[in-house]
């Protein structure tokens, strides 16, 4: 008899594959859903144009092989570059990624879902220079859906326990909502979901201390381009792998994920979008995003006292503990900017959390790592299971400063980070004033005008062709 592994009898598709195939199909948006999603296309372009100003980034744009443009190619946000759409992808995803301010989502994976618009708006706008009719409208719908597919497999299936980068959610979720946009059938659109999961998955080790480097802000381009790259292939008749999930030795599940299957206890629909974080006050990974919150409310009463301080006490998530908390030398931006301690030293000296702050320029002052030596991490239990509470979804920090002489600050404790659902409303304004700054830091005021008004004309934006859209945010069209 033979072993069941010598079985050469074709399984049907991983019921997980399926069920993302059949969500991208059927599922309409919620209401909510698509009004968030539209502050999350504004939010990412507006973090796109501000990573414009980094040579850090804007040395990874334009065409792999010098000159090679495309006719009708889709646009590259806030330049002149018009690309193959894989490559725009990368270049749009990587510049949305760049300054780590872009919405986020917190789990047991985390992740950045608008990662996804890169590979969506390239697709979208590379078919509708080639006649296709897509709008706005659709642009925001594909985000939903990739919004849900990321934040859904995130909720209680950690990738980085095991090593592995949150970007393989964004490979996933690209892959299924692209395929969609190209017209795949559903044979196509499985085909393209089996081969993001089968794919080489990118290992953490550059986002975590000694080895943190610039790749954890590209990462998320290679990746959403990956997606779109897979689904074109499937396009173009590329065979399915029907468990590529679940294949005994050789599946994901066993190389990858220790030998466990996905968990998904709740069925797709709007809940990530409608849940979304977005990040408002500071370009800073999100679990440290109230503890510099509270910094910079502690900032008036110690800043003239900063070489007084004995020691600095952090409370914080379990998450952030063991992904952010880092001792001795930063060596580059990436490094400080998934730092707690720095990204709380800053606004205590200086009363404010900027991208330029994570730059040599301003990290050479030695009141920083001074200041740095002297804090102390500790998780607060409670923070950690209010983080994971369906009903609650907090990222608190507490943050309190202890003089020489005894005496000490108040302590400062703030759950919900402005950007989080339960300030939705707080937040906005603030969101379309980090939009309008992003704008001029590019475009020519009658040009930015244009843009806003489009942006509060919510008929007008999502009957926009994708075309014209992406050439109203390219600069050789203005």
């Amino acid at each position: 008899m033979s072993n069941q592994s010598d079985s050469n009898i074709r399984p049907q598709p991983d019921a997980d594959i399926i069920r993302i195939m059949d969500y991208v199909y059927r599922s309409t948006p919620s209401a909510p859903a698509l009004q968030t999603a539209q502050l999350c296309l504004m939010d990412s372009i507006g973090c796109a144009l501000m990573a414009l100003s980094y040579d850090a980034c804007t040395r990874h744009l334009g065409p792999i092989v010098p000159g090679a443009t495309l006719a009708d190619g889709a646009r590259v946000i806030g330049t002149t570059h018009q690309l193959d759409p894989v490559k725009a992808a990368f270049d749009n995803g990587a510049l949305i990624r760049w300054l780590d301010f872009n919405d986020t989502w917190l789990a047991a994976e985390w992740g950045h879902p608008s990662d996804n618009l890169g590979g969506i708006l390239a697709t979208a706008d590379y078919l509708s220079r080639r006649g296709g009719e897509l709008t706005v409208a659709d642009v925001l719908e594909m985000m939903v859906k990739a919004h849900e597919i990321q934040g859904v497999l995130a909720l209680e299936n950690s990738f980085n326990r095991v090593g592995l980068d949150h970007v393989v959610l964004v490979k996933v979720a690209s892959t299924a909502v692209c395929a969609r946009l190209l017209g795949a059938n559903k044979e196509q659109a499985v085909a393209a979901i089996s081969h993001a999961w089968a794919d080489g998955q990118s290992l953490r080790v550059y986002r975590h201390a000694p080895n943190t480097g610039s790749r954890k802000s590209w990462a998320a381009g290679d990746a959403t381009s990956r997606g779109l790259r897979l689904a074109l292939m499937a396009m173009a008749g590329e065979t399915s792998i029907p468990g590529a999930l679940s294949a005994p030795t050789w599946g994901f599940s066993d190389v990858s994920f220790g030998g466990n299957p996905l968990v998904v206890n709740r069925e797709y629909g709007s809940y990530v979008m409608e849940n979304i974080l977005f990040k408002v006050s500071f370009p800073a990974e999100f679990h440290a995003q109230t503890a510099a919150e509270c910094a910079m409310r502690l900032h008036t009463s110690v800043a003239n006292k900063i070489n007084d301080i004995a020691r600095v006490r952090i409370e914080t998530q379990e998450s952030a503990v063991r992904i952010i908390s880092k001792t001795g030398p930063l060596h580059n931006p990436a490094d400080r900017d998934h730092c707690i301690q720095y990204m709380t030293a800053v606004p205590l000296i200086f009363g404010r959390l900027t991208a330029a702050d994570y730059e040599d320029t301003i990290a050479d002052n030695p009141l920083i790592d001074s200041l740095r030596d002297k804090m102390e991490v500790v998780e607060n239990t409670q923070y950690s299971r209010d983080y994971l509470n369906p009903d609650k979804r907090s990222i608190a920090n507490a943050v309190q400063v202890f003089f020489k002489d005894g005496t000490a600050s108040e302590r400062i404790e703030i759950e919900y980070p402005l950007g989080h659902k339960r300030r939705r409303q707080e937040s906005i304004p603030h969101l379309q004033a980090k939009f309008a700054g992003a704008l001029e830091s590019i475009f020519t005021p009658p040009h930015c005008a244009k843009i806003v008004g489009l942006f509060a004309d919510d008929a007008r934006l999502h009957q926009l062709p994708v075309r014209d859209f992406c050439d109203l945010l390219a600069t050789g069209k203005n």
